[in-house]
């Protein structure tokens, strides 16, 4: 596990000394990679080498060694298990405890806010509105999730998954867009924040798509829909977590308990169990029909501003500023290559005074890279379509999978023109040479 606590804690010293890690690498007689190892997590400096850095930052030898050997920080993962009508949540809870509780995770769940509302007498149909009832079950949702975090913070566990029985975003679904815009203008609520603000989406599609024989309404009290009833709300479900960074829809092209090893794959993915990889095909395409494109409920458009800083050798470190309609969200990451494929990436969440700090280790002889990304869920799988500003002709897709074979299904108008995922020309990092 990555030592991050003690990578903020040189990262932040070496800050408020002004100093860039290639300068203070050169006051240690090291290397910058040296520096950049030990804030991002994978390296700790030598006894000798931390008595340097005391007296650089005017600190006590022994705060840093109590740091050095301190256990990494506490973390706190939470997840969002949502879907259709009868697509499984209630087993594949029981199958994320199991898994994950092997893995020295303590799993925390967050119950379904809508049924404990509805079998309590607190409906669409009973309060004044559905607008007032969808602006309670959000209130009541918010206010469960930040119980679940404070009480994590306290476990003495080091890893805990919140996994959240639908999250906020999922009452979109079931107003239309008037409706949700009031009840975020009520409520002072950010649609990106919200959204956004869980590490994982985990849709599980109702059997009433692929698996009609199984679709039933005797285990859910608060369950009515139809079978075409539940096909459109899975649909809308979808389209209102589409635009999440990390959005994974799980079908029934497969029997259920293939479908609950899916979605705890999906999960230890998200997790880094057993390692942190990230397995990416990506693909040049011909400019898209945008138009199209934002006509599409299950397509979101995101902008994302992204930076390389300067980073040691076989490694490639980034900040991304990522949102929509002036509400943006931060993030750093580290990737290391493992194949072609694969990639070993650490991610991290910033704070906008973090992102602003890190911007100062920019590499400079990178741009920024800015582009239009078009998040797109089809036929259970999430594309991210980047438009960047200097093509007019050609956009890329790409694609994260579960496995190096799995096969990939592109909508009918988007145009393939070849896949690129080995090419380094279509890499950002090479675009950011332009």
């Amino acid at each position: 596990m990555n030592d991050y606590a003690f990578g903020n804690l040189i990262c932040e010293q070496r800050r408020k000394r002004g100093l860039s890690q290639s300068q203070l690498a050169d006051m240690l007689g090291l290397s910058a990679k040296a520096v950049s190892k030990w804030e991002n997590g994978y390296a700790k400096p030598t006894t000798d080498t931390l008595r340097k850095l005391a007296e650089i930052f005017g600190m006590d030898i022994g705060e840093l060694l109590d740091a050095r050997e301190e256990k990494g920080k506490k973390e706190i993962t939470k997840i969002v298990l949502t879907g259709g009508p009868c697509a499984g949540k209630t087993t594949g809870m029981s199958w994320i405890q199991n898994a994950f509780a092997k893995l020295g995770y303590h799993v925390l769940f967050v119950p379904e806010t809508a049924t404990e509302l509805i079998t309590g007498g607190v409906a669409p149909w009973t309060c004044g509105s559905n607008l007032e009832y969808q602006k309670f079950q959000i209130r009541l949702q918010m206010e469960k999730e930040k119980i679940f975090l404070e009480a994590a913070q306290t476990m003495q566990e080091e890893k805990v998954l919140i996994v959240c029985d639908r999250g906020t975003m999922d009452n979109k679904a079931y107003m239309n867009e008037a409706e949700f815009q009031a009840v975020m203008h009520m409520l002072g609520l950010d649609p990106v924040q919200i959204r956004d603000g869980y590490d994982g989406i985990f849709h599980l599609v109702t059997a009433a798509k692929g698996a009609e024989e199984f679709y039933t309404l005797s285990n859910n009290a608060a369950r009515t829909e139809t079978p075409e009833q539940a096909r459109a709300l899975d649909d809308r479900l979808i389209a209102a977590w589409t635009g999440h960074p990390h959005l994974r829809v799980v079908g029934n092209e497969t029997d259920f308990e293939d479908k609950m090893k899916r979605l705890v794959a999906e999960i230890a993915a998200l997790l880094g169990e057993p390692e942190p990889c990230e397995i990416e095909r990506k693909y040049l395409i011909e400019y898209p029909d945008l138009e199209w494109l934002e006509s599409l409920d299950n397509c979101r458009k995101v902008e994302i501003i992204q930076t390389y800083l300067l980073s040691g050798e076989n490694e490639e470190r980034r900040v991304r500023q990522r949102g929509e309609n002036g509400s943006y969200l931060y993030y750093e990451t580290v990737k290391r290559r493992v194949t072609d494929l694969k990639r070993i990436e650490l991610e991290r969440r910033l704070t906008w005074q973090e992102y602003a700090a890190l911007l100062m280790d920019a590499d400079p002889s990178l741009k920024q890279i800015r582009k239009t990304r078009y998040c797109l869920t089809w036929e259970n799988q999430y594309f991210e379509i980047d438009v960047y500003p200097f093509w007019k002709d050609r956009a890329i897709a790409e694609i994260e999978l579960r496995s190096e074979d799995t096969p990939v299904r592109f909508p009918k108008k988007l145009h393939v023109i070849r896949e690129v995922t080995q090419d380094a020309a279509y890499r950002n990092y090479t675009l950011a040479r332009r």
